[in-house]
């Protein structure tokens, strides 16, 4: 299945989910909601991913986990936030760089139209083809 076959499938759950429980709830929720709607879809979905970080070499003891990572490909990275900040892209990117993938989503479901206006691709220079 290719990214864009993949994005189509999540942005259609992402839908889904949006139209069912409506914007403000706990990202946790519309995090395991995503991931139902997405396994009935047929996709293989990881949810909390743990990050490794390197430094010099070494690997960190900290803990970093990603949202959600779709057919080992789509890393997902969703809020439910007044509104998103830069900040939130650079996490997402970070993510992308450290795991080696390409393609990220950063979703904020705290919105009035979750089509429009709150699925963002993050795109990283990683091509793995």
């Amino acid at each position: 299945m290719t990214e864009d076959e993949i994005t189509y499938q999540i942005r259609g759950g992402i839908y889904n989910v949006y139209k069912a429980l409506g914007p403000g709830l706990l990202e946790g929720v519309y995090e395991e909601a995503l991931t139902y709607e997405l396994q009935k879809r047929g996709l293989k979905v990881v949810r909390q991913q743990e990050v490794p970080i390197f430094y010099d070499g070494q690997q960190l003891q900290s803990q970093l986990r990603l949202d959600m990572l779709i057919e080992d490909t789509v890393i997902i990275e969703l809020k439910s936030v007044q509104e998103l900040l830069p900040v939130h892209f650079k996490q997402t990117m970070t993510y992308l760089r450290l795991l080696h993938k390409h393609l990220g989503l950063l979703v904020n479901f705290n919105t009035d139209n979750i089509l429009k206006d709150s699925i963002h691709r993050v795109l990283n220079g990683y091509n793995p083809q």
